[in-house]
């Protein structure tokens, strides 16, 4: 309690509140909720860190001068007392009356204040109308990537495999907002023929508002899902939201993502589909997947390719196959096509196997919907090893659909019947224990209280023989 107590008057308190603001996005009813349900703020940071943007410096340097302000008042106040012993109580009052708006407005509005007027900043806003004509002015294909889940994925696939023969560039990481998209614009050399568009909806209409400032030529949708529920509410909402694109692309240029179920009600009969069947006409047949990788055949029209990527998992053919088959319309040779898939290989904490302690551990922990987590137990069924364990906290943004969703995680758990399965203790863990039990699983049950002693412990948890898939993260902004 003391300890609480005492961690907002520690100077790391500022850079503290100032890392809750930018996990928040500046959202103020994210920030607030964050901050009334923090006990101890000296354990907010435990597995992120605050980003030393301009605006985070902006804010701790206000954060910091108040808390000058405040000190001088109080050491000021402190002397009136000591001099005019009989006018304590006056003293008492001006601390009351000067230091007590200046706290509140240290710790909650001015923060905000600050976000907002960075957020809103209107030169941020004339350089995304600006990037406007330099999309539209573009001749080549731009492709954008749009759905619940695996977009930056197949990003980084189209990236490997048609950059091996065209000039191309993507969105970087996970830059995939308006400001990152006109700042990604601003960067272009103007000698390239294909560029990427990833698509980060996080809230009705923002697919919409994408599409009006990058003008696609063609939209790949990945797949649809629970996910940023908080804002959308609903699946169908998020659903009309990333298929709106098709109000600006030709419906013969839109691929989807027919392995996702939510997808196929969305539909159109102009639009294109991929999944593990194959994509554009070619056939998918031996499949087989591994450790290591994964190999399958395409054929179509009498003719076949015999592709091998290091990507792991059944989830990953779908795509393998549209990009082999784009790269194909797009010119490039068989040998090219079979040389770019290759190349291509696990993206960071994204199904990245690697070894430890001669046992295999699959980082899936930039996961964060149910239809990764699904696949990802299917794969952990799928592989062979002496012990199979599985670790998560659950999905955040799920909304009203938190003990639902969780409750299909627990099933999703069960049906794989690993021989271990770890859970981060938090809100969720109730109702993923309730879907396992529900799914009937009998085999050992770890709920852990600290999560980041167990990810840097882990070398003393496996051991040779061992796989353990460890799917999705936990930020500290969630309960």
């Amino acid at each position: 309690m003391i300890e609480s107590l005492m961690s907002i008057y520690k100077l790391a308190f500022f850079k503290t509140i100032t890392y809750m603001l930018q996990s928040s996005e500046y959202e103020p009813l994210k920030y607030l909720d964050w901050f009334w349900h923090t006990q101890n703020f000296s354990r907010v940071i435990s597995r992120g860190k605050l980003k030393p943007t301009k605006s985070a410096r902006l804010i701790l340097y206000v954060e910091y001068l108040l808390a000058f302000v405040c000190i001088v008042s109080g050491i000021i106040l402190i002397y009136i007392w000591h001099i005019h012993k009989f006018k304590a109580g006056l003293a008492f009052g001006g601390a009351l009356i000067i230091g007590y708006p200046i706290i509140i407005a240290n710790i909650i509005v001015i923060p905000l204040l600050i976000g907002k007027i960075i957020f809103i900043n209107p030169r941020n806003n004339r350089r995304i109308l600006s990037s406007e004509k330099i999309f539209n002015d573009f001749k080549g294909e731009k492709i954008a990537i749009v759905g619940s889940y695996g977009k930056t994925s197949m990003k980084e696939l189209i990236m490997t495999v048609l950059g091996n023969h065209f000039k191309v560039a993507a969105t970087p990481g996970n830059k995939n907002v308006p400001l990152s998209h006109a700042d990604f614009a601003f960067s272009l050399n103007g000698d390239e023929e294909i560029l990427i568009i990833e698509y980060g909806e996080g809230a009705p209409r923002d697919v919409e508002l994408f599409a009006r400032i990058t003008h696609p030529s063609m939209a790949i949708i990945t797949g649809l899902a629970p996910a940023h529920l908080d804002k959308y509410k609903t699946l169908e909402a998020a659903g009309d939201d990333i298929f709106s694109v098709a109000d600006f692309v030709d419906h013969s240029k839109i691929m989807v993502n027919k392995d996702s179920a939510a997808t196929h009600d969305y539909l159109e009969p102009d639009f294109k589909t991929y999944d593990s069947h194959g994509a554009l006409g070619w056939k998918v047949s031996d499949v087989k997947v591994e450790i290591t990788g994964t190999s399958f055949k395409m054929t179509k029209d009498g003719l076949t390719l015999k592709l091998k990527s290091s990507l792991i998992g059944h989830h990953h053919i779908g795509p393998l196959s549209l990009v082999a088959a784009l790269a194909l319309e797009q010119g490039m040779t068989f040998d090219e096509v079979i040389r770019a898939i290759s190349e291509t290989a696990p993206y960071e904490h994204r199904m990245q196997p690697y070894k430890l302690n001669n046992a295999w551990v699959i980082d899936d922990t930039y996961n964060g919907n149910i239809e990764g987590m699904r696949v990802g137990t299917e794969l952990l069924s799928e592989l062979k090893a002496k012990r199979k364990i599985y670790v998560t906290p659950g999905l955040v943004d799920q909304g009203e659909e938190k003990e639902s969703v969780h409750i299909e995680l627990g099933k999703y758990i069960a049906k794989a019947n690993p021989d271990m399965v770890v859970l981060m203790k938090n809100s969720a863990t109730h109702f993923i224990d309730k879907g396992m039990k529900e799914g009937h699983f009998k085999n050992k049950l770890v709920i852990e209280d600290n999560p980041l002693k167990f990810y840097n412990n882990l070398d003393q948890f496996i051991a040779e023989g061992d796989i353990v898939l460890m799917q999705n993260d936990w930020p500290d902004q969630y309960k």
